[in-house]
């Protein structure tokens, strides 16, 4: 099935409902010598110089490969297999937007399933999202589902000092302006100190507990204390 959003016809509707005669007309405010303005750019290179500058530039580096990597923060040694790159080139996977047209997105959605449902299995979890723009996001959502789903009967969410500090705060950004109280992460907790140092917050009014694994600095915690502690 062809997906085309709009005709010809379509714009000359639109553009006469808005009282324009053409798209350039939209852009008129815009000072001329903004709207295709010239860019300081170097000459013109081939793909082989372009590939043999940018290898020069890599290769002053000591990689993942040479070298052991205690980075963290996300910066970890991942193995990506050929078949990811070959699937997320595809269009329906470049954009985080789930896909509302089902009649034209039927291999996505199936896709974004099975996608959850191994995840779930995975994790544990009763259920797994998708399709959010990054971790920190995802981070904030389940914080706010986690809330609701209690009713906001249990406003305590535990947040491991240890998780990425760009997603806690965007879970901060989130939860600004309700009645979401978050701790573990403000100096009741020692950033050096493992999952086991959380449970002491845990208790009836708790609703979620927020851990990384990696976590910001790479270390690869067991977490079967804290879990066992969450659910009972």
């Amino acid at each position: 099935m062809m997906f085309t959003p709009h005709t010809k016809a379509d714009r000359e509707a639109m553009l006469s409902t808005i009282g324009v005669e053409q798209i350039a007309d939209l852009f008129k405010d815009l000072p001329a010598d903004h709207q295709f303005p010239e860019l300081n750019l170097p000459p013109a290179l081939t793909e082989m110089e372009v590939l043999t500058e940018l290898q020069d530039i890599a290769w002053a580096n000591d990689s993942a490969r040479e070298l052991v990597c205690f980075l963290g923060a996300g910066a970890y040694n991942h193995y990506s297999p050929a078949v990811v790159d070959a699937i997320l080139q595809r269009g329906e996977f470049l954009t985080a937007y789930t896909p509302y047209q089902p009649e034209i997105s039927q291999g996505t959605l199936q896709t974004i399933f099975e996608y959850q449902s191994m995840i779930a299995g995975l994790t544990g979890m009763d259920v797994c999202n998708a399709s959010h723009y990054d971790g920190a996001t995802a981070v904030a959502e389940a914080v706010n589902m986690a809330y609701h789903n209690f009713r906001g009967k249990r406003p305590k969410v535990v947040l491991s000092p240890a998780v990425h500090p760009h997603y806690r705060e965007t879970v901060r950004t989130y939860t600004q302006d309700s009645e979401i109280i978050l701790v573990g992460d403000q100096g009741q907790v020692d950033i050096t100190d493992g999952p086991q140092a959380l449970i002491s917050l845990i208790d009836e009014s708790t609703s979620l507990v927020v851990v990384a694994y990696p976590d910001f600095f790479g270390r690869i915690h067991d977490f079967s204390e804290l879990a066992d502690a969450v659910h009972h």
